[in-house]
C-alpha cells in the first residue's frame, strides 16, 4: 500500500513539474510577444520614413494638406503593414496545410466574432496608433498599453465581468502612468503635435481594449494560428477597402488612389514594412499562444510589457540603427512605462499568485 501511495505522490509531483514547465514556457512566449511588438513598432515607423514617405512627411509635405498627411497617410501606413502581416499569415497557413481551416472558421460564429473584433482593432485602433506615432513618437506606446485596463472596464460594462478592488487599483496605477506621460507634452519644450498624438493614442487603447473583450470569446474556440490569420486579413482588407475610402472622402479632392499605389510600390520603404508585417503577425501569434499556456491573465500582463519594449524598439531601430533624431524618451516617460507594467499586472492578476504558484511547485 505504501508503495502505491509513494508512486502516486511521485506521479503528482511529476505532473506539477510538467505543468510548471509548461506555464514557464508560456510566460516566456508571452514576453516574447511584447518584444516583437517593439520590433513591429520600430519597423513600421522606419518604413514610413523611407522612400516616398520621406517626401510626404518632408518639409514641403509634397503639396498635401495637413489632414491628408496626418490622418490619411496614417491609415495608408496601417494598411500597408497589415497587408504584409496578412500575407505572412495566409502564406504560413497554406504551407502548414491549414488554409482550409481558415475558410471554414470564417463561416462559424466564433469566426464572425473575430471578424467583428478585427474591424475595431484594425482600421480604427491601428490607424490611431500609427497616427499617434507620427505625431508624438514612441511616447504614445505606453498610452496604447492602457488597453488591458480599458478592457477590464469595458468587460464590466458590456459583459458584467468582475471588477474588484485590486483591479480598480491596477486601473488607477495605469491611468496615473498615462498622466505622467501626458505631462511631458504640456511644457513649452514639448514638440508640436505631441499632446494631440497622445490623445489619439487613447483611441488605440480604447479600440484594442474592446477587441480584447470580444476576442476572448473567439479565441477560446479557435486555434490561435487561424484566429490570427482571420484577424490580420480582416484588418488589412477593411482598412484598404472601407476605412481608406472614407478617409479619402473626408480629406477632400486629391489623388488618393495614386498615393496608395505609391505606398505599396516604394522600394526603399517596402522591406521595412515586410519586416513590420512579420513582427506584427508574430506578436499576436505569441500573445495568443502564451495566453493558452500560462493563462489569459498572466499572458495579458506579460504582453503588456510592450509599454517598455515599444519605445525601446523604436530607440534601437530608429535612433541607433537608422540614426534618426527624436526617438528618445524623457526619464519620467520610462518610469511611467515601468509603472504601467505594474498596473497591468495588478489589473490582470494578483501579483502574490506568482509566489504562490512557485511555492506549490
Amino acid at each position: 500500500m505504501s508503495e502505491v501511495v509513494l508512486q502516486s505522490r511521485e506521479a503528482i509531483l511529476a505532473k506539477r513539474k510538467l505543468d510548471a514547465s509548461f506555464r514557464t514556457k508560456g510566460i516566456l512566449i508571452a514576453l516574447l510577444s511584447a518584444v516583437f511588438y517593439g520590433l513591429y513598432t520600430g519597423f513600421l515607423t522606419l518604413g514610413m520614413a523611407k522612400g516616398v514617405w520621406a517626401d510626404w512627411y518632408g518639409a514641403n509635405t509634397a503639396g498635401l494638406s495637413a489632414f491628408v498627411v496626418t490622418y490619411f497617410l496614417g491609415a495608408v501606413g496601417s494598411a500597408v503593414n497589415d497587408s504584409f502581416s496578412a500575407i505572412w499569415a495566409l502564406s504560413l497557413a497554406t504551407v502548414r496545410g491549414r488554409i482550409g481551416d481558415f475558410f471554414r472558421c470564417l463561416k462559424t460564429k466564433p469566426g464572425l466574432v473575430m471578424v467583428l473584433a478585427a474591424l475595431i482593432g484594425g482600421p480604427l485602433a491601428t490607424t490611431a496608433y500609427v497616427v499617434g506615432l507620427q505625431l508624438a513618437g514612441s511616447i504614445v506606446v505606453p498610452i496604447s498599453a492602457l488597453c488591458p485596463a480599458i478592457g477590464a472596464i469595458l468587460g464590466r460594462i458590456l459583459f458584467k465581468q468582475e471588477l474588484n478592488a485590486r483591479m480598480m487599483l491596477g486601473i488607477a496605477i495605469c491611468f496615473l502612468a498615462s498622466f505622467m506621460i501626458a505631462s511631458t507634452s504640456l511644457g513649452g519644450e514639448a514638440p508640436e503635435g505631441q499632446f494631440l498624438g497622445i490623445c489619439i493614442a487613447f483611441i488605440a487603447a480604447l479600440g484594442w481594449g474592446f477587441e480584447g473583450c470580444v476576442c476572448g470569446y473567439g479565441t477560446s474556440m479557435i486555434d490561435s494560428e487561424i484566429a490570427i490569420t482571420i484577424r490580420q486579413t480582416t484588418s488589412a482588407l477593411s482598412t484598404l477597402f472601407i476605412f481608406i475610402p472614407i478617409m479619402a472622402v473626408l480629406s477632400g479632392s486629391f489623388d488618393s488612389l495614386g498615393l496608395v499605389v505609391e505606398a505599396f510600390t516604394s522600394s526603399d520603404a517596402l522591406p521595412w514594412f515586410v519586416l513590420g508585417g512579420l513582427s506584427a503577425y508574430l506578436t499576436f501569434m505569441f500573445w495568443y499562444r502564451g495566453n493558452g499556456m500560462c493563462g489569459a491573465a498572466l499572458g495579458m500582463s506579460c504582453n503588456g510589457t510592450f509599454s517598455f519594449w515599444g519605445p525601446f524598439g523604436c530607440w534601437i531601430i530608429l535612433g541607433v540603427f537608422a540614426g534618426i533624431d527624436g526617438w528618445s524618451m524623457p526619464p519620467i516617460a520610462w518610469a511611467a512605462a515601468v509603472l504601467m507594467i505594474v498596473g497591468i499586472f495588478t489589473v490582470a492578476m494578483n501579483p502574490l499568485d506568482l509566489f504562490k504558484q512557485k511555492e506549490e511547485v
